[in-house]
């Protein structure tokens, strides 16, 4: 593949072939020193089964409270569970009992949910407990979790989940705002939200929110034991004591991750049933047996592409997406793999993912929040195909609005009449119509992105190439993942390239993305609309209906109009794996973090794995 620097700049070559000299240099001494970062008894006894995943991007944190990135989402998934979750095999994706013993049961008008709690299930055994032995799992720790997400001063990233939603809980939050950070009572009652016994929650909503179901499969929401809050302070964010199949060994930040199988893991048996052809694919085979199949699972943080692409090729590690520079190697026809990773027996794993991909714009900003010609320019600057042939080897579909293809709600004309294409003469024409309204030229622009790795470079540069050449002039700012977050998060971009995967299957997700009160986060944009801001708040209490699609639909061309985010695309996932993983199948709204929180489903068969490492190393 191309690289983009010689695309834009034929004299490059030069440098071109200086940096791949370095990256090719820097991945021979990462795989040198990678494996003595290893703990030395992780695969020393032979007869444990041993996971090997990867991380694109440092964790954030350990702690769900302040989850609100897909990685950190994804590990923390593996240490603790939810009320619900999404049944690993069907197809469209169906809500189950994961700690709840059962559906909710929910009143005529919609607004009380009782939710019955799974008996008999317990927390990882910690030092936090009594004598070091994990305590039962009851109600009241869905409660205090809640309760800890409406505290002020945990300065949770998911309040805007439940603002305004459970009777009573925003007056627990302003009541916070008066406490000392370790004075807050927790005990204090909530309206609409408590245990009526040791094994009954009950939520009772100022308004109907069907949309509720989907967030309690949500990993914020998953239950938390007050001792163990307390016994570590500040420091849960690295101490995950949760339900899950798998407790927390080690963490070495920026480093890698262990954590090994939960021996005190509650009944929970693979799927006997799925989708169709899922028997004939293997996928069955484990039906009816206990969970996880996997003793110790190792997570790698490898933030370049290189460097993760040769641990696979070596058997390092298990799965992994394909590099753009290595697409060729991987990929044939756009769809089968090589007869080179068919010798090594790999599998090709593709399906839609439900993410769109910007180029947002700070509304906020004094230069590109009160000129719309400007940020229309900015839209018609872009070659969407381009950018997906060049930057994601042709693994995405133009966006021409924020709902994904594979949605429910996506509309099929929305490509004869969204502004989301690319016009250079268009681009031209507005900026020139930005300037007056500006009076005089539009002053340099910051472009940010997040992560470090060449892909984001090489974006960076066809974003600020794309808009210098209809004569804007661009600075670059590039940040590693978290520090990226954060500004994102107190609206200190100007320009940023980001994108929002759906926490559920509903278009509803992504309108939250550009609902006012959600300004910040997930807002980014800092999008204000009074009509978009009414029609959100009608569909997020309507059930799935022709007419809610159709609102859906409405508030998107209302985003198109006003432009808030030059829409780029839809990302198509492409997942390669070693053939000694067995039970994979990839869920779409699970695809940018590759299986994490589905780990306890994978089998891998040592024997094949020690056969490739001798074949192959």
């Amino acid at each position: 593949m191309e690289n983009i620097s010689l695309l834009y700049n034929p004299e490059a070559h030069k440098e071109r072939l200086i940096y791949h000299k370095i990256v090719l240099l820097g991945a021979m001494v990462f795989l040198f020193f990678v494996p003595s970062c290893k703990p030395k008894h992780s695969e020393q006894n032979s007869r444990e089964i041993v996971l090997n995943q990867r991380l694109r991007s440092k964790l954030q944190t350990l702690d769900p409270a302040d989850v609100g990135d897909t990685a950190s989402d994804g590990v923390c998934k593996e240490f603790y569970e939810s009320l619900y979750a999404y049944h690993y095999l069907k197809r469209p994706q169906q809500v189950i009992p994961e700690l709840a013993a059962g559906m909710p049961e929910v009143n005529d008008d919609g607004k009380t949910y009782r939710i019955p709690v799974k008996k008999g299930v317990y927390f990882h055994d910690d030092p936090c407990f009594l004598n070091g032995k994990g305590q039962m799992l009851t109600a009241h720790d869905f409660v205090f979790a809640l309760k800890r997400i409406a505290n002020v001063k945990v300065q949770s990233k998911s309040w805007y989940i439940f603002d305004g939603r459970i009777a009573g809980l925003d007056e627990f939050r302003n009541y916070t705002k008066s406490c000392a950070k370790d004075e807050v009572d927790y005990n204090r009652p909530v309206e609409g939200l408590y245990a009526e016994d040791d094994f009954t929650l009950v939520f009772k909503l100022n308004r109907p929110w069907p949309q509720l179901i989907y967030w309690l499969a949500y990993t914020p929401t998953a239950p938390m034991a007050k001792d163990a809050v307390d016994y570590y302070g500040e420091d849960i964010v690295k101490h995950p004591v949760g339900t899950g199949p798998f407790i927390l060994k080690q963490w070495h930040r920026g480093v890698y991750l262990e954590a090994v199988r939960n021996p005190n893991y509650r009944t929970n048996l693979y799927p006997s049933e799925g989708s169709p052809g899922d028997a004939e694919a293997g996928l069955l085979v484990d039906a009816g047996k206990q969970l996880p199949f996997i003793d110790r699972v190792f997570w790698r943080v490898i933030v370049e592409d290189q460097p993760r692409w040769l641990l696979l090729m070596r058997g390092d590690i298990d799965i992994n997406s394909i590099p753009k520079d290595n697409f060729g190697q991987a990929v044939s026809m756009g769809t089968k793999l090589t007869e080179e990773m068919e010798r090594r027996g790999m599998k090709l794993r593709l399906f839609d993912e439900p993410s769109t991909f910007w180029l947002g714009m700070n509304m906020n900003d004094p230069v590109l929040g009160r000129n719309k010609a400007l940020r229309y320019a900015i839209n018609y600057a872009i070659d969407r195909e381009k950018f997906i042939e060049i930057i994601e080897s042709s693994q995405g579909r133009p966006a021409f609005g924020f709902i994904p293809l594979i949605m429910a709600g996506y509309d099929e004309t929305v490509k004869d009449w969204s502004p989301c294409r690319f016009d250079p003469e268009k681009a031209k024409a507005f900026l020139k119509e930005a300037e007056k309204i500006h009076g005089g030229p539009i002053p340099r622009l910051r472009l940010a992105i997040g992560r470090t790795n060449t892909k984001q470079k090489q974006t960076l540069q066809f974003l600020s190439r794309s808009l210098s050449e209809i004569g804007l002039n661009v600075e670059t700012e590039l940040f590693d993942w978290p520090t990226f977050l954060e500004k994102l998060r107190n609206s200190s971009h100007q320009l940023f390239f980001t994108g929002w995967m759906a926490d559920y299957p509903d278009a509803e997700s992504f309108l939250g993305c550009f609902y006012s009160p959600n300004a910040s986060w997930p807002n980014s944009t800092n999008f204000n609309n009074p009509e978009f801001d009414a029609i959100f708040e009608q569909v997020s209490i309507m059930s799935d209906s022709p007419e809610r699609t159709e609102l859906y639909r409405q508030a998107q061309r209302i985003v198109l109009e006003q432009m808030p985010c030059a829409f780029v695309y839809h990302r198509v996932g492409y997942i390669i794996h070693h053939g000694w993983l067995e039970n994979l199948k990839p869920d779409p709204y699970k695809a940018d973090t590759i299986g994490f929180g589905q780990l306890k489903y994978y089998k891998i068969d040592m024997q094949k794995r020690e056969k490739y490492r001798k074949t192959f190393r």
